[in-house]
């Protein structure tokens, strides 16, 4: 691959003279076969979510969260109040389209329209959702809102090291392992080695069509189990 060159023959990147800074994301609707994606409003998600999370009958999903357990109803009322109300990270209620019900949140964060670069995170599925089509589609649509509607170049997924399922939920959605970040943050009074994971807009093509042939009636039987996994699809 030919690498170029500046005038004083130092390699330098890719040009991108035409690039312009992209739009930040907005409280858009996203809807889907399985789920649509709702700006989080504290009034119209709370209760479904309490009782969503609810059924968890633990905290260990809050382990790896920056937020949460909750003691109460209310201390999780002040958490999505404050949630709804920011703007980075910018957060959305997944609606589950069969039941019309509120089953989990996640958001785009470090928001860099400059650069074209945001972040997938604070990614809280309550039983409800986790391992469902209703989750897989929850990130396709976000995905391609990130990538079509807005343009951007780069898609980010970052989580603690020891966080197991979430680096292996990266890899299945189609993110690429960057490397890890030690001692990057200190969270509920212990360290944490971050990895990092992301997308790029040359992947996205591929990423998407993986996620349409999973989404696919056809790539389930008559019990709802996959015929394929995502990542075969994706090729």
């Amino acid at each position: 691959m030919s690498v170029r060159v500046n005038e004083y023959q130092q390699p330098v990147g890719e040009s991108l003279e035409a690039w312009t800074p992209r739009q930040r994301p907005d409280r858009v609707t996203l809807k889907g076969r399985f789920c649509m994606l709702e700006p989080l409003d504290s009034a119209r998600h709370l209760a479904d979510l309490y009782q969503a999370y609810g059924k968890a009958g633990d905290g260990r999903d809050w382990t790896y969260m920056f937020s949460g357990p909750f003691s109460d109803e209310a201390a999780f009322r002040r958490h999505i109040e404050s949630a709804a109300a920011s703007e980075d990270p910018l957060h959305y209620a997944v609606i589950d389209l069969a039941s019309g019900r509120a089953v989990g949140t996640l958001a785009l964060m470090r928001i860099e329209p400059a650069h074209g670069v945001m972040e997938v995170g604070h990614v809280a599925f309550s039983p409800d959702l986790k391992q469902t089509p209703v989750s897989t589609e929850a990130h396709f649509l976000l995905m391609t809102y990130a990538f079509e509607q807005l343009g951007y170049r780069r898609y980010e997924w970052k989580c603690d090291s020891l966080n197991a399922p979430s680096c292996k939920a990266a890899e299945r959605l189609g993110f690429s392992y960057e490397g890890l970040f030690r001692q990057a943050l200190v969270y509920k009074g212990r360290t944490r080695d971050t990895s990092w994971f992301s997308i790029i807009d040359a992947e996205w093509p591929a990423v998407r069509t993986g996620f349409e042939r999973w989404l696919d009636a056809g790539n389930f039987d008559a019990h709802g189990r996959q015929r394929r996994s995502l990542a075969a699809l994706r090729g």
